[in-house]
């Protein structure tokens, strides 16, 4: 990655024998992020590595997932105003909006889970601090395109240390096991898992489990965890370094100042 820049939620499919992992890209001179596509062979040699989805807003959360024999994309844009769905076109370098999502605003991290017949979505809301890290909204549908649904219980769950989205879900012993973010300490500071029991169109009912922070073999990149997502047999996570340096701080001060003005 270039200096003043770096890569985050990692989500990944695989395609004709290679893993292809999608992931935010983060300028901090420009404030935005970006879609990027990183190709890697069985031995995951990286192959290739080019932006595929660029916005004047910013990008990131970029879950791709299979359905009706088609593959999607749903990357979080809520200073968009909307959250949209993509359908790969010809290859997986080639991105179209599909449709708009309307739910009760636009959504922060919104993860698509197939469960009982039925599409649903884990997502926090956009209006407030508090709701973008500490709350858990879900919806469902028939379809990724939906028409979509609120649940009546919304926001299901109100936590800092657990309710906003960070990866792939899955069934594991009869529950929905959602990686979810602990952002008490900080933003994206560790990963849990929150073990839904229950979930249908009128209830939820959800634990969560020990929480995962990044761990000393991840030196220097010890100051938090972020995401937790599967590719098949493949384990993709983010873990992150905060530059304390004079250059570091200057850094992300210019870019808050471009961000600013450009206001």
């Amino acid at each position: 990655m270039p200096s003043g820049s770096f890569r985050a939620d990692p989500f990944g499919l695989w395609r004709d024998g290679c893993l292809h992992v999608f992931a935010e890209a983060f300028d901090y001179q420009t404030r935005l992020g970006h879609i990027d596509l990183l190709v890697y062979d069985r031995d995951l040699n990286l192959l290739e590595c080019s932006a595929i989805l660029s916005k004047p807003w910013h990008l990131s959360y970029p879950v791709v997932f299979e359905a009706d024999g088609e593959t999607w994309m749903l990357p979080e844009a809520y200073k968009s105003g909307t959250l949209t769905l993509y359908r790969a076109g010809a290859s997986l370098s080639e991105w179209e909006p599909f449709c708009d999502i309307p739910l009760d605003g636009p959504a922060i991290d919104a993860t698509p889970f197939f469960h009982d017949g039925k599409w649903w979505l884990f997502y926090s809301p956009s209006h407030s601090r508090i709701g973008r890290r500490g709350h858990l909204h879900v919806a469902w549908a028939g379809h990724p395109a939906g028409p979509w649904h609120l649940h009546p219980r919304n926001p299901v769950r109100v936590d800092l240390g657990s309710a906003r989205p960070g990866g792939t879900p899955r069934h594991q012993d009869g529950m929905i096991i959602l990686p979810v973010q602990d952002c008490r300490s900080t933003y994206g500071g560790a990963i849990r898992e929150l073990s839904i029991t229950r979930l249908d169109e009128t209830s939820f009912i959800a634990d969560d489990r020990t929480g995962v922070g990044a761990a000393g073999w991840m030196a220097p990149f010890t100051d938090g965890f972020h995401t937790l997502s599967t590719a098949g047999p493949v384990t993709l996570i983010d873990v992150k370094r905060m530059d304390a340096t004079l250059a570091g701080k200057t850094r992300r001060l210019r870019g808050i100042v471009r961000t600013w003005r450009s206001r």
